[in-house]
């Protein structure tokens, strides 16, 4: 390895790092649980939705209403606007439009992207979105790691993902996590050796860790109340074991 790294505050800011995104999170289980959402679903709003990989896979299986994706990364949507016709993507996060009256009859946050609302007057600002976006009846579906699960745990150097970039080239990437964590919040590197950089690229990132009660409050505090909660993609229940918190809100 080499001994210097050119250091980033967002892993997919950078169009090289976003065109390696889809190899790194190939399509699983939670796609397809997401897919059978959105497909029942007549609009929607996909918050953080990155390379659009899911609304790109719904409109390609026939979704005919109206798809929106919003994320804060230009270079994701370069990635996204190579897809499927018929899809709107936005820049930005859920700051960027008022909501009122749009109308989704659903709403979601993939991948983790939750756990990156880290203050509380932001993650409040951003549920209050959500809730002023659905349509009545609507749903709200989005995915954090469990807490009890200690995930972060196995974020460590040695085991590395093996992935090819958009030329061929082999490309390594690994976690690693910085210190202890504070409080709920967990801070790591994403280290990407290889491809086109003639040194490691390191990218470092906060996530949030809630359980299922500061989760319910949250929500509940916004207006929304949770109607679901599962601890893995087969809609298992949470337990100090699963992995996920996967949750289903509709407005209270």
């Amino acid at each position: 390895m080499w001994h210097t790294a050119a250091v980033v505050d967002h892993s997919y800011a950078d169009l090289s790092l976003a065109a390696l995104y889809d190899s790194l999170n190939p399509w699983g289980p939670g796609d397809d649980f997401y897919l059978d959402l959105v497909m029942s679903a007549g609009s929607v709003l996909d918050v953080g939705c990155g390379t659009g990989q899911l609304l790109r896979r719904a409109r390609r299986e026939g979704h005919g209403g109206r798809l929106m994706g919003v994320d804060p990364a230009a270079a994701m949507l370069v990635q996204a606007r190579r897809g499927e016709p018929g899809v709107e993507w936005v820049l930005g996060d859920l700051r960027t439009r008022h909501w009122d009256g749009a109308g989704f009859d659903l709403v979601v946050m993939t991948g983790h992207v939750f756990q990156v609302l880290l203050g509380d007057e932001e993650l409040r600002a951003a549920l209050t979105a959500v809730r002023t976006a659905l349509a009545p009846g609507g749903r709200f579906v989005f995915d954090a790691r469990n807490p009890a699960a200690r995930a972060w745990e196995g974020w460590t150097p040695d085991h590395v993902h093996h992935v090819t970039d958009p030329d061929g080239r082999p490309v390594r990437v690994w976690h690693e996590v910085q210190g202890l964590p504070s409080g709920d919040r967990v801070t790591f590197t994403e280290t990407y050796e290889g491809g086109r950089w003639p040194q490691p690229r390191v990218c470092r990132s906060t996530l949030r860790f809630l359980g299922p009660d500061a989760l319910s409050g949250f929500l509940a505090g916004a207006g929304l109340a949770v109607v679901g909660q599962y601890g893995d993609w087969a809609r298992g229940p949470v337990t100090a074991g699963s992995p996920e918190i996967i949750t289903v809100a509709c407005p209270g």
